[in-house]
């Protein structure tokens, strides 16, 4: 019973830690989202999206999940006039980021909320087996 709760908790772990790689990820869209090329022609900051991947515990044979792979948003960059900026294009475009504030904080939303449900579940896998220990005194 008490591996079963260990086992549980350790599933909510990975999952706390896969959140928490994606929320730094989220962090660094934010940070850059008017992150522009200093020259003509060259691309601006481009968005990341976390990816995630299962896979099984060798030593619980439990499902767990971790960060599969970071890759570039492949979305067309925003076209914003500019033509004083040192990166506009011939006809006064910049190339801005492909970050869309409003969706990277729904996405943030949704990794912490996430993440404290996985917390929830390692807190109450702690004190299942707490009693359960005193249970058994």
């Amino acid at each position: 019973m008490i591996g079963d709760l260990s086992t549980s908790a350790d599933i909510a772990v990975s999952g706390m830690k896969a959140q928490a790689q994606r929320l730094k990820v989220i962090s660094e869209n934010m940070a850059n989202a008017e992150s522009v090329s200093a020259e003509p022609g060259k691309d601006p900051y481009r968005r990341q999206v976390v990816t995630f991947q299962q896979y099984v515990d060798r030593e619980t044979g439990a499902d767990m999940v971790k960060v599969g792979k970071i890759v570039k948003d492949k979305s067309e960059f925003i076209k914003k006039y500019d033509p004083n900026h040192p990166a506009a294009d011939a006809q006064g475009y910049v190339s801005m980021p492909n970050v869309n504030p409003l969706i990277e904080m729904m996405d943030m939303k949704e990794a912490q909320r996430s993440y404290e449900a996985n917390l929830s579940v390692v807190q109450t896998s702690r004190e299942m087996n707490s009693k359960i220990l005193d249970i058994l005194k």
